[in-house]
């Protein structure tokens, strides 16, 4: 197996830049004071992205695992997180039985 070196240099190097700026934000979101829409804005990144890994796959694999979507989705407005996780997995288990 032969490894051709620009490969090699080009994938050290992004694996680099993608290390750096991770590091770099962690630094930078400990000297950041965030108020008003910004501090909102922030606050919304880590739900926006769970919906961005999680809605095609749920929306696009099956109708149990939609159902399941709308129900856990119900749960969690009512619910602590791990409840609202057994029943996300609850409902999807029991509804590929039934489906």
């Amino acid at each position: 197996m032969n490894v051709d070196p620009v490969t090699f240099l080009a994938i050290i190097a992004m694996a680099l830049v993608t290390y750096a700026t991770r590091i770099a934000g962690l630094f930078v979101a400990d000297r950041l004071v965030l108020t008003g829409r910004a501090k909102a804005a922030f606050d919304a990144i880590p739900p926006a992205v769970l919906v961005a890994v999680i809605a095609p796959t749920a929306l696009t694999t099956g109708w149990a695992e939609a159902i399941a979507t709308a129900i856990t989705i119900i749960a969690a407005f009512r619910l602590p997180l791990l409840a609202t996780i057994i029943v996300g997995v609850a409902s999807v288990v029991l509804l590929r039985m039934v489906i």
